[in-house]
């Protein structure tokens, strides 16, 4: 026995996710529930996606990975269970699943999930998305449970720039934001080796700038603010403690991603920085 991990935009108001759990309990009891979380911010498939694929490596091989993040439910995109190595990932076809997938060891096989007549329209967590993972936990082929899909033609997110390069400025790291957390650390997309690629080893000195386009802030560039086409200087640590209470560190985060911290303190607020941003680290 495995389990069931939920990733949902569902929040923790309403009873959709007593609803997915109720379904789990009935057709798979005993079946550990794992919520990872249901406070991805709504329609947010980018960051439910990031969120499932930083966290599915840490669960029971062999889990199913329920993920609802799905603005376009009920609609012609397909309802997915997709296989991997390190288990099973079960949710729309926009993009959400695939990045699980790899960190998992890559797609195996798909199916498009058969929708039985009569399903109401706004629920596919519930009604289709649950009951296909208890079906997958129970050990039931994956290939009944519907349509063989190529895993080729499932929906991607658009890629992220993360790349190193060399121009007459000298190296430099340059990065969209991936997401923001609950504490204010800014992960880039940017995997942890190319911090040292562009030379940006614990214990130097860096510059962060964000070129255009930006979001421009408030006119007193409240907060240590970079501003708009505007830069800071920041250390490269390990960890928060690298640096004094207040300072920015850049350092590989516990994900194996570039990340900007700001020690006992908010560096998205600090930075104005947003997933989606773009920003340029150099070597000092």
């Amino acid at each position: 026995m495995s389990c069931v991990s939920l990733t949902t935009d569902y929040g923790l108001v309403d009873g959709f996710v007593a609803a997915c759990h109720g379904v789990l309990l009935r057709l798979a009891p005993g079946v550990p529930i794992v919520d990872v979380t249901h406070l991805v911010p709504r329609g947010d498939v980018r960051r439910g996606s990031a969120v499932l694929a930083s966290t599915v490596p840490h669960l029971p091989s062999g889990a199913a990975h329920v993920a609802v993040v799905d603005p376009g439910v009920g609609t012609a995109r397909r309802a997915l269970a997709v296989r991997a190595p390190g288990g099973f990932l079960v949710g729309p076809d926009n993009g959400l699943l695939l990045p699980g997938a790899e960190v998992l060891g890559g797609v195996l096989a798909a199916v498009d999930l058969t929708v039985p007549a009569g399903t109401p329209a706004t629920f596919h967590g519930r009604d289709v998305f649950v009951p296909a993972a208890a079906a997958l936990l129970a050990g039931r082929p994956l290939d009944t449970l519907g349509t063989p899909a190529d895993p080729e033609s499932l929906v991607r997110l658009p890629a992220l720039l993360a790349r190193v390069s060399t121009g007459p400025g000298g190296t430099r790291l340059e990065s969209e934001v991936l997401l923001v957390d609950t504490f204010g650390n800014v992960a880039l997309a940017a995997p942890a080796e190319l911090l040292a690629e562009a030379g940006l080893r614990p214990g130097a000195r860096a510059r962060l700038t964000r070129p255009p386009p930006s979001r421009a802030l408030g006119a007193d560039g409240a907060d240590g603010a970079v501003g708009p086409l505007g830069s800071v200087e920041l250390a490269v640590g390990v960890t928060f403690g690298s640096v004094r209470p207040g300072e920015l560190v850049l350092h590989a985060d516990s994900s194996g991603l570039a990340a900007v911290a700001r020690r006992d303190g908010d560096a998205a607020r600090a930075l104005g920085l947003a997933p989606g941003d773009r920003v340029v680290v150099t070597p000092l």
